[in-house]
């Protein structure tokens, strides 16, 4: 008798968790029991897992995930154009992240793994993406965790300077020069603190610009998620804008680029970073002329 009860409460369990949810491509997947064993190929993907209190249950994730610690000593399995399949398989996951953006989804899936395809681009879609995974991994509370985000963003936008509101900024994201438009997630960072973003939506989320949109436009604080500050004073024109003229240049380390340039679960932390710069509370590069 009790071995029954014991079966029968045991199905009740799974069927209590049993989820079924639609990702990015539109495919539906379902899940009878929380995923135990996780490959995750994007970095904002892996921090979703861990911020959902899951991260014990990676056991491999893409070649640029490292953050928390903790993950960077996982076996890593190669990026969005390099996937490696057979290193994934051998990890034998039940659940596989990966963006909508990587060439080996179709081949996964077509080796019987569970695949999750999540591409989070906006603000929208960082609120989405919690809510999906956290029933998924039966965890933490998705929903706290999005208003944990949106409080810790109004605290950062008060902490902005009231003499700063207003500023235009232009913030790259690599010396190509690929900017962050409003249409953004960083774009959205950038108005949620009262600066003006000298890149309009309508050029797409993360257009490569003509250096000389820059100087028409005239920023007055640069920020850089790159390294390559030393040579923004040779493109042309850009000597003369008044952001280099007056030092008004952040240059965040690799470290903090990763936490600006992810739409994940760390976008306070990225607003902080912004602040922080616009206050004068990072290192500055771009001495006055």
């Amino acid at each position: 008798m009790r071995s029954w009860l014991a079966v029968l409460l045991l199905a009740g369990t799974a069927c209590a968790h049993a989820v079924q949810v639609t990702d990015d491509r539109g495919a539906r997947v379902a899940f009878a029991q929380p995923p135990q064993r996780i490959v995750s190929l994007l970095p904002s993907l892996t921090e979703f897992v861990c911020a959902l209190q899951a991260c014990e249950r990676l056991v491999g994730v893409d070649d640029y995930s490292n953050h928390p610690a903790s993950v960077r000593a996982l076996p890593h399995v190669g990026g969005l154009e390099d996937a490696r399949i057979e290193s994934i398989v051998a990890l034998k996951p039940d659940l596989v992240l990966a963006p909508t953006s990587s060439r080996a989804l179709e081949r996964l899936q077509a080796l019987g793994l569970q695949v999750l395809a999540l591409e989070p681009r906006t603000f929208a879609d960082v609120q989405r993406v919690l809510a999906l995974l956290g029933p998924v991994l039966g965890t933490r509370d998705a929903a706290a965790i999005w208003r944990g985000i949106e409080q810790d963003l109004a605290v950062a936008a008060r902490e902005l300077p009231p003499h700063l509101r207003g500023t235009r900024v232009y913030f790259e994201v690599s010396s190509s020069p690929h900017a962050a438009s409003e249409s953004s997630f960083i774009g959205e960072l950038i108005a949620r603190l009262g600066l003006r973003n000298i890149v309009p939506g309508a050029l797409g989320p993360f257009p490569l610009l003509n250096p000389e949109f820059v100087v028409r436009a005239d920023p007055q604080w640069i920020l850089v998620a790159d390294d390559d500050v030393t040579r923004l004073p040779a493109r042309p024109g850009w000597a003369n804008l008044r952001a280099l003229r007056d030092g008004h240049v952040c240059v965040f380390t690799a470290a903090q680029g990763d936490v600006l340039v992810r739409a994940g679960p760390r976008l306070a932390e990225a607003a902080r970073l912004m602040v922080r710069c616009l206050r004068g509370e990072l290192a500055a590069q771009g001495p006055r002329r």
